[in-house]
């Protein structure tokens, strides 16, 4: 009992302290410009840990969540010019669950590890990005641009984007497929043992196979805003945002050694880095040394999630 408390309410308590400092130490932290601001900035690396939590609770990680946003951001470009905006967001996320889909059926066929083989998909699917584009950066037709860019705008009240609610959205959507769903509990019996979930059963390659495709369809929404943002789409769109993403997912208390984690403290690691940049940028500190305490903060949460499990019992 101790071991579930720790884990799922220390993560909150930790992001409210944050919130507390910050409103102590700046009169501008508060503003409803300011907040507004803090979950737009959120979205993409929400997006992108809400598909790697279904993935690490599998037991699997999945590293090439950034190139699939690259090539499904500049999809949705190339689909936009000759087929229109509608057909052009339907194409992003469409490339982002197929390419997720075929990523996760190399790790179930080739049995190689997920991070090798994540990590080597990665590399080809950035390589496919730059062979489409041509190195260049794709654009909309003059025309099609406010259009485009009108996933970004703007909508509740004036104030709330559109980004933040599509994030709202499918958080809700993996919420519920984690919790409230037989693949759900599929994916938390994978994670946390393998063996023993086939002993009884559960196919783990299609499960594993159907958290990759999600892990994708998040990618691809990311790509959209991102490209829908800018304007624009290019191959080294995102690079590097996987790592982001794992961060925020450990921070939040999922655990890697699969089998334990909740999508909704993913999202609460996702605002307690977000605020970290934000601090930063209202307090003038050097950024430098935020990569420390980001750093620090991942390696706690790792040692913390280690010491707790071996309390509880845990191997």
């Amino acid at each position: 009992m101790r071991y579930a408390a720790v884990r799922d309410h220390g993560i909150v308590v930790a992001l409210a302290g944050m919130v507390v400092a910050l409103s102590l130490s700046t009169s501008t932290f508060l503003t409803t410009g300011n907040l507004v601001n803090v979950l737009d900035q959120a979205v993409v690396v929400g997006l992108l840990a809400c598909g790697m939590t279904l993935c690490i609770v599998c037991g699997v990680f999945d590293l090439s969540v950034s190139a699939v946003l690259a090539v499904s951001a500049v999809v949705a470009v190339l689909v936009t010019r000759s087929a229109g905006v509608p057909a052009g967001y339907a194409a992003g996320v469409a490339t982002g669950t197929l390419m997720g889909t075929a990523t996760g059926l190399v790790v179930a066929l080739s049995r190689v590890h997920s991070f090798i083989a994540t990590l080597a998909l990665s590399i080809v699917y950035r390589g496919l990005a730059v062979v489409i584009t041509g190195g260049a950066i794709v654009y909309p037709r003059a025309g099609q641009l406010d259009a485009f860019q009108s996933l970004s705008y703007p909508t509740v009240l004036g104030r709330v984007t559109v980004p933040t609610l599509v994030l709202a959205g499918v958080a809700a959507v993996c919420w519920l497929l984690l919790a409230a769903t037989t693949l759900g509990r599929a994916v938390y019996a994978v994670g946390g043992n393998a063996e023993a979930a086939r002993l009884s059963g559960v196919r783990t390659a299609p499960v594993r196979i159907a958290v990759f495709a999600v892990s994708g369809a998040c990618a691809g929404t990311a790509g959209l805003v991102l490209a829908s943002r800018a304007g624009s789409a290019q191959a080294s769109l995102g690079s590097l945002l996987e790592l982001t993403a794992i961060a925020a997912v450990v921070i939040g208390g999922t655990s890697i050694l699969g089998g334990e984690g909740a999508v909704w403290r993913s999202l609460v690691g996702v605002l307690v880095l977000t605020l970290i940049s934000n601090g930063f940028n209202l307090l003038g500190w050097d950024p430098t040394y935020k990569q420390v305490i980001e750093g620090l903060l991942i390696l706690a949460a790792v040692t913390l999630d280690r010491l707790l499990r071996r309390s509880a019992g845990a191997p």
